[in-house]
């Protein structure tokens, strides 16, 4: 049986940019690095870096993405540095909580989000989306 989500691993078209994002901007810890990859950390997220001749310079267009947490009182400040190293942003918040989507070097979607499962459930049974139902209940 599953026990929770185990690790990442993003396609990356230069490996050295690709760290330098993750270490310098995003603040992950480095654990190791190899010629064609590296491995990063935060607590909880185990995250590798996997260099691939075959990752597309272009961002897909659906929303799949990897949200990273941040709290409430760091929230501006992240936003703000992400701000100032001119990362691209590709979409508005339009969901409960504070949230900041942007592009890694790679076309990666990333967000840094406030909030958590219990206050998205807990905003949604305030207004839910369409058709939307609560497992939970009887």
């Amino acid at each position: 049986m599953l026990t929770g989500l185990n690790h990442l691993t993003l396609a990356v078209r230069d490996l050295n940019r690709s760290l330098r994002f993750y270490r310098d901007v995003l603040q992950l810890r480095v654990e190791a690095t190899w010629d064609s990859g590296a491995y990063l950390s935060l607590p909880g997220l185990w995250l590798c870096l996997s260099l691939d001749p075959l990752r597309k310079t272009e961002p897909c267009a659906d929303y799949t993405h990897y949200a990273f947490s941040v709290s409430a009182a760091d929230f501006p400040v992240f936003v703000q540095h992400l701000r100032m190293v001119d990362v691209e942003a590709w979409r508005d918040n339009r969901s409960e909580g504070a949230s900041f989507y942007f592009l890694d070097p790679d076309g990666h979607k990333l967000e840094v989000h406030v909030g958590d499962l219990a206050s998205r459930l807990a905003a949604c049974r305030q207004k839910p989306y369409a058709g939307m139902r609560f497992h939970d209940e009887p």
